[in-house]
């Protein structure tokens, strides 16, 4: 991101239902077992998969593509632990597909 542009999340929940891994960093599925409860074995049965590297994991999707964590209003059911990568978007990381649906780039909140 350019140097003194800042980016604004509308909180919308678009980047939330585009398909693709969400891979999970060292101790993430721990985070977000405890913050919901579970312990991180039913978490994981519950919530990820192997992730195509055969050694990560990657949160699953629902059948239409969109995160598992995402309510029906747009938010974020685990915000407080969400993974690193989903904090590192668009600021640390971008995708063309991302940054199509997000109304906040698109707006020229950050783009």
């Amino acid at each position: 991101m350019p140097q003194g542009v800042s980016f604004q999340c509308r909180r919308c929940g678009a980047c939330c239902r585009v398909p693709g891994d969400v891979a999970l960093a060292p101790d993430e599925a721990q985070a977000i077992a405890d913050f919901l409860g579970l312990d991180v074995y039913v978490f994981t049965a519950r919530y990820t998969a192997l992730a195509q590297n055969r050694r990560d994991l990657t949160l699953v999707e629902q059948s239409d593509g969109r995160c598992v964590f995402l309510q029906p209003d747009g938010s974020c059911r685990v915000q407080p632990v969400k993974p690193v990568q989903c904090k590192g978007f668009p600021t640390v990381w971008r995708s063309p597909r991302l940054t199509s649906v997000c109304a906040a780039l698109r707006a020229g909140g950050g783009g």
